[in-house]
């Protein structure tokens, strides 16, 4: 219990239940791993909810940081590191050539936003029903479990500049704007990945930006959680969509708070001509710029093939385990990003997700998993990240532990 500290957490998505009495305080984290406060040991699949790909702590990120903080952390004046690292992001992010640096994904979400806005006249974004975008105001409606996401009956939940659209519907696409001519751009993660990791369907990634761009509307890619994580650049580019802007963070920072914009030139002149406020006292600091050059160096020579390997044997093993025992699980997502699911099936829509979600089950794998060392999230769209940390030796561990825990469950 604390006194001082509100939910004993400052991000409600920390928060672990209970186990046995106890709670579970982190101490450190190294590699695949993370320990408690009695320096017990357990592989790790949150890893800091997807901010790093090359695992926790990596030495030479370590190295430059501290470098970086000692040099002095906030000069308030420009420095060499932004360019540095702004020239390596760009490196991998095709023609969306121009970078603003912010400290956490939601704020880069909203700079995007502000630059659609100001680019098109309009007022409006569009967001996925269900999908996360942060946690401002505008970009708040919709998110998976409120009542705005179920759009029941086609309704369109819509705020003051901030509509909903439904992932993987053809049709609502459509509808959306001949409904509205006041959107200024559609913001979408490539993945759905908050409502446990739902994937584009075929094509429809391809088909939201053609229809946007015929109303004049801007697409924006959030990528804050899948942007360098199952390739050297962004996910959407491997899906079929280009967009307008971008945003990330979590993996360009490998656990240091940055993230950024990333967008067409001439888009991203708007903030420099003074047409866009942009600030933040902290935004592109030496310490923040500093991991993203570490990391990236990293990053580039990343064999990214075998960590996607890698999650898929797990996943396939996963649910062998289970099958095994008689109990049905299926898992979605892409490569080193996944959901489990205690269905026969995994879901293509955010209405299916709910429908398979088993709230109770989860928790149940949890505990279990947990008392054997290996921590996932505890709720039921929570998602499992690899890095490149975990090696086919941990890899083979964890198999061990979901197989022990498969046989508890079914006993």
């Amino acid at each position: 219990m604390t006194n001082h500290l509100v939910g004993g957490i400052s991000s409600a998505g920390r928060a672990l239940p209970c186990l046995d009495g106890e709670r579970f305080l982190a101490s450190r984290s190294e590699g695949a791993y993370v320990w408690d406060g009695a320096q017990r040991r357990y592989i790790d699949t949150a890893l800091g909810f997807g901010a790093t790909v090359i695992g926790h702590a990596h030495p030479a990120v370590v190295e430059a940081v501290t470098a970086a903080v000692r040099n002095g952390p906030m000069p308030a004046f420009a420095h060499d590191g932004e360019e540095q690292a702004a020239a390596l992001l760009t490196s991998a992010t095709r023609h969306l050539s121009s970078v603003i640096f912010t400290n956490t994904g939601s704020e880069a979400v909203h700079l995007a936003c502000r630059l659609a806005r100001a680019a098109t006249g309009r007022t409006q974004i569009a967001k996925m029903a269900a999908g996360y975008d942060g946690w401002y105001d505008d970009v708040t409606l919709g998110q998976a479990g409120s009542l705005d996401a179920d759009m029941v009956a086609n309704a369109r939940p819509t705020r003051e500049r901030t509509t909903l659209l439904r992932f993987n519907d053809f049709d609502d696409v459509e509808r959306l704007f001949a409904e509205n001519a006041d959107i200024a751009a559609v913001i979408v993660e490539p993945m759905l990945a908050n409502s446990g990791c739902i994937p584009a369907a075929p094509g429809y990634l391809a088909y939201l930006e053609a229809t946007a761009r015929r109303h004049g509307a801007l697409v924006i890619l959030d990528e804050v959680l899948m942007g360098f994580r199952t390739g050297f650049g962004l996910a959407g580019h491997g899906l079929g969509i280009e967009g307008d802007i971008a945003t990330v963070g979590k993996a360009i920072g490998s656990g240091i708070a940055v993230a950024a914009v990333v967008g067409r030139p001439e888009l991203m002149a708007l903030a420099e001509a003074g047409a866009v406020v942009r600030a933040g006292t902290y935004s592109g600091n030496p310490v923040a710029t500093a991991a993203v050059t570490a990391t990236f160096q990293l990053l580039k020579d990343l064999d990214y093939a075998v960590l996607q390997a890698r999650g898929r044997r797990l996943r396939q093993e996963i649910g062998a385990a289970f099958s095994d025992q008689g109990l049905p699980v299926a898992t979605s997502g892409e490569g080193s990003v996944f959901t489990i699911w205690f269905s026969d099936s995994a879901p293509s829509t955010y209405a299916e997700a709910k429908a398979k979600a088993s709230a109770a089950l989860t928790l149940r794998l949890h505990e279990t998993l947990r008392r054997r060392g290996l921590l996932i999230m505890p709720f039921a769209f929570g998602r499992l990240y690899l890095s490149d940390a975990h090696s086919d030796a941990v890899i083979g561990d964890m198999v061990g532990i979901f197989r022990d825990a498969a046989r508890d469950m079914a006993a």
